[in-house]
């Protein structure tokens, strides 16, 4: 990733330019082009009002994991360990890794998408829609120093757009 404020190379994903410290978190966020697009990127994602997340431990057993998700009714947990995030486990993720294993003794950690791709609360609807749709996922955690506040949906975007425009 080419810095804008200095053109030195990074690595794809960092956060901060190696050579002048600028933030590329959002450095790769097309420009709005309309006042709907511009819409977007003034909303902070705390506008959706994010549940706080469940949550468990990596060491958490699959099958009270699954409890705990049909009990809420949810879609993910997200995994913490000390209070800062390790993972998040989604029902695709069960769907997909979970084929012909026997689950009793698999852990949550085993299952997990490590070191998510995180938002934080003060980033934008836009940026969000933008890291969903280039990773290919519909859950991301919000987290504020390392410890997840929150779950942003594509359901939760979809929702609090068509709320907005009626």
């Amino acid at each position: 990733m080419i810095c804008p404020s200095c053109g030195h190379e990074n690595l794809q994903g960092v956060d901060e330019c190696e050579n002048c410290g600028a933030d590329l978190r959002t450095s790769d966020v097309p420009r709005p082009g309309s006042s709907f697009e511009e819409w977007l990127v003034e909303q902070p994602l705390r506008a959706l009002r994010p549940a706080v997340p469940l949550t468990v431990a990596p060491e958490t057993g699959l099958s009270e994991a699954v409890r705990r998700l049909q009990q809420a009714s949810a879609a993910c947990l997200v995994v913490e360990q000390g209070g800062q995030l390790r993972g998040i486990l989604t029902e695709r993720d069960l769907l997909l890794r979970t084929g012909g294993l026997a689950l009793d003794g698999v852990s949550v950690g085993e299952l997990m998408t490590a070191d998510p791709v995180v938002l934080h609360p003060d980033d934008s609807v836009a940026l969000a829609i933008h890291k969903m749709a280039v990773g290919g996922f519909r859950h991301v955690p919000l987290v504020e120093n390392g410890h997840a506040t929150g779950v942003v949906s594509a359901a939760d975007l979809f929702r609090y757009i068509l709320d907005a425009i009626d």
